[in-house]
């Protein structure tokens, strides 16, 4: 299957308390990227694609070079701040990077056809990222509408018991295809549910079954030239501003709204977990002991 998987790792961890991208959670000193690049590498994807922090690079080559680029193909490239169209500038002050979806633009000079995104920081599973896989190899190329996937996860288990987390909220048809997905910020877990108030206070219960999304996605190529539009036209709005962000949630929803794109929700086969906060790192840990007690991964992950 010639796709690439892109692994979004240019984030600033301010939740987190500071870069988690190269935290080890393995027992040989793995981290969540070097997991997910397994996972890829195993369920067919050609190349890995790391998108990085300009400054970070120095260290992710250190590490890549000690794992995974023995074994798989592997692409680094920057989320920079000036990488913007037509002309446009980086308004004074702005230091945050411009949000999830224009990392993936970051990743056009080096993707060619088909391609998956996922999170630096999330546990997907094997079975999630091979189910990617499996949407991109069997489903062909073609049609009007550009068509896509996304692995839905169940609210109950993303939430984190660290603190709040925003979540993208799914809506979907009876036949599974996305109708709408909408951003929820600091939801609270309250049992099996999510707790979330609204700009006049008051709370909203999220059930604990509402499939949200963890930015796992499988995309066709036009997605690339789709993104590039839509962020020009975020720019014409926002071009200003320091700190608002093009997520790829709020991209692709648009895209489905207008009818320009169609989206599979696949509901996860397997546990999520990741790295919110620092709390959140023995459960991190605790997971992958458990999957490789049960054979799913080698102790040392790259030998």
């Amino acid at each position: 299957m010639p796709a690439s998987f892109v692994i979004l790792a240019a984030g600033v961890g301010s939740r987190y308390g500071g870069p988690k991208q190269l935290e080890p959670v393995g027992p040989s000193g793995e981290t969540l990227i070097d997991y997910a690049a397994f996972d890829a590498h195993r369920a067919g994807f050609s190349r890995i694609v790391l998108v990085i922090r300009p400054d970070a690079e120095r260290a992710f080559r250190e590490r890549i070079a000690r794992g995974m680029q023995r074994r798989t193909s592997v692409a680094l490239v920057n989320q920079r701040l000036d990488a913007l169209p037509d002309g446009a500038r980086c308004p004074p002050g702005r230091t945050r990077p411009w949000g999830t979806a224009h990392a993936v633009l970051a990743a056009a000079s080096v993707v060619d056809g088909r391609f998956a995104v996922a999170n630096a920081d999330d546990f997907y599973g094997a079975a999630a990222i091979a189910t990617l896989g499996a949407f991109l190899s069997e489903t062909p190329d073609g049609g009007a509408t550009p068509e896509h996937a996304l692995i839905g996860f169940s609210l109950r288990d993303t939430l984190s018991d660290a603190g709040s987390v925003s979540r993208a909220v799914c809506r979907c048809d009876a036949d599974g295809w996305l109708q709408e997905i909408r951003e929820i910020t600091k939801i609270r877990r309250r049992g099996d549910n999510g707790v979330a108030r609204d700009e006049q206070g008051r709370e909203h219960v999220l059930e604990g079954d509402t499939l949200v999304s963890m930015n796992l996605w499988a995309f066709r190529p036009p997605l690339m030239r789709q993104l590039g539009e839509e962020f020009r036209e975020f720019l014409r709005v926002h071009g200003d501003s320091t700190s608002a962000e093009f997520y790829l949630p709020a991209a692709v929803g648009r895209l489905v709204e207008r009818g320009d794109a169609r989206v599979r929700v696949l509901r996860a086969p397997g546990r999520w977990c990741g790295m919110t906060y620092r709390g959140d790192r023995g459960v991190v840990e605790q997971e992958i002991h458990h999957q490789i007690s049960a054979g799913t991964y080698p102790e040392r992950l790259w030998d």
